[in-house]
């Protein structure tokens, strides 16, 4: 197959160069072979290298092609739902490790990236969750109460407070934890595929799996130009899951993330937009999320078309809001627009299914992926090394498709469209 260019990004421009991955063109025999090269394959190899198993990533494009190459760069610590929740939904053992997991993948993301000296432009200045509705506000503040009784380094922030940090009058109340950061996306993605490699792991590019099935006490995979034997598989192909897995593709929604990005800005406005730096997602009926990256650039990102992207002016709504936020912004120009697919599953929590002996499945990030799936890395090499026995931070559940599924690009239409004009009303 033909390796399809990166999505014209802000991040294919500026990105580290990429390690050599080229397509695998001979029969393979390995413990674990891992299907997909984003943050989850990459960093479930690094952990199997580092403990001396033999791991080969096998990735249709190149590594950091999909979502982990085209996020918006934040690395946000803990889960969609509120500590309370989660201890209620999965139980006070399995749910406080769960949160304890979930709310430590960002320190454990910039830690490996230090470890590994990946240059990723990584920073940890802190995330915000930000509120301009009352009842957006009252649940954030909630959330931080819950976050701040478990002893985590999180505060309540007010709108005087909040003004001083972001340059505008928008929000009435934010969730500050420190450990939440930026970094860039598609460099991360590559230093990942080389700490991976410099550890042992292969991995290659322009090599989808074909197809899986049990050949004989091992897994046989089919590629174009080769075929792969696996004492243990992962699947861990997030918004661009197929048929490879019987029904698996039903279990998920793939949505498309959108982002707009700015010229350079000037030391002075660039200061008056995100003084601190911190990284800031809106709690709304549709997400928006931002931040200044190290080149003084505003990185706008949201819900956009369900379809690919090319330009900036294919998600102009970013742009008339940021210029809403910050009425410096008019006539700035606006250079690069893109999206990729991510994952959302119907719960909202990631999913990790074990559908067969010796394979693994994780997907469903739910817009938390880099520093989350980061972390997952080193869970599922525990789950593929030491099997049923070695307990993870996660629940371990079955394939369920997603009622209706095959009606999900209409209701995300619906629901985003819905959403905007709630957050337009105040409702």
């Amino acid at each position: 197959m033909t390796r399809l260019p990166l999505p014209p990004s802000l991040y294919a421009d500026t990105a580290i160069a990429p390690v050599a991955t080229p397509p695998l063109d001979a029969d393979k025999s390995v413990s674990v072979a891992i299907i997909g090269g984003g943050y989850t394959g990459l960093s479930t190899a690094l952990h199997l290298a580092e403990q001396g198993v033999e791991a080969l990533v096998l990735e249709a494009q190149e590594p950091g092609w999909g979502a982990s190459g085209n996020n918006g760069g934040h690395t946000n610590p803990g889960l969609k739902h509120d500590p309370d929740q989660i201890e209620a939904d999965f139980g006070p053992e399995l749910g406080r490790r769960m949160i304890e997991f979930s709310y430590g993948t960002t320190n454990f993301t910039h830690d490996l990236i230090r470890r590994y000296q990946i240059p990723c432009e990584a920073r940890q200045n802190g995330t915000l969750r930000a509120a301009y509705h009352e009842a957006s506000a009252a649940a954030i503040e909630k959330t931080a109460q819950q976050c701040i009784r478990r002893g985590m380094p999180v505060s309540y922030l007010n709108r005087e407070q909040l003004r001083e940090m972001t340059g505008t009058d928008r929000y009435i109340g934010a969730m500050l934890d420190t450990r939440g950061g930026d970094l860039h996306p598609l460099s991360y993605a590559r230093g990942l595929a080389r700490a991976a490699m410099s550890a042992g792991a292969k991995v290659y590019g322009e090599t989808p799996a074909l197809s899986l099935r049990r050949d004989g006490a091992r897994w046989r995979i089919e590629t174009p130009r080769a075929v792969v034997h696996a004492e243990k598989v992962l699947l861990a192909t997030n918004g661009f899951t197929d048929d490879l897995w019987p029904a698996l593709r039903r279990t998920i929604v793939p949505v498309f993330s959108s982002i707009a990005a700015t010229a350079p800005l000037s030391d002075e406005v660039a200061r008056s937009i995100m003084p601190m730096r911190p990284v800031l997602y809106e709690s709304g009926h549709i997400t928006v999320y931002y931040r200044i990256d190290q080149q003084n650039r505003l990185l706008m990102g949201g819900r956009g078309p369900m379809r690919w992207i090319k330009s900036p002016t294919d998600v102009a709504y970013l742009m008339r809001y940021a210029e809403r936020l910050w009425p410096q912004l008019k006539g700035v120009a606006w250079t690069h627009g893109w999206n990729s697919r991510l994952a959302i599953t119907g719960d909202h929590y990631p999913h990790v299914h074990e559908p067969a002996e010796s394979v693994l499945i994780s997907l469903g990030c739910n817009g938390r992926g880099v520093a989350l799936s980061t972390a997952m890395g080193a869970q599922l090499a525990r789950r593929l090394i030491g099997g049923a026995k070695a307990e993870i931070d996660m629940p371990i559940t079955g394939v369920k498709p997603i009622p209706m599924h095959a009606f999900w690009p209409v209701g995300v239409t619906t629901a985003v469209i819905a959403g905007r004009v709630r957050d337009r009303l105040g409702i």
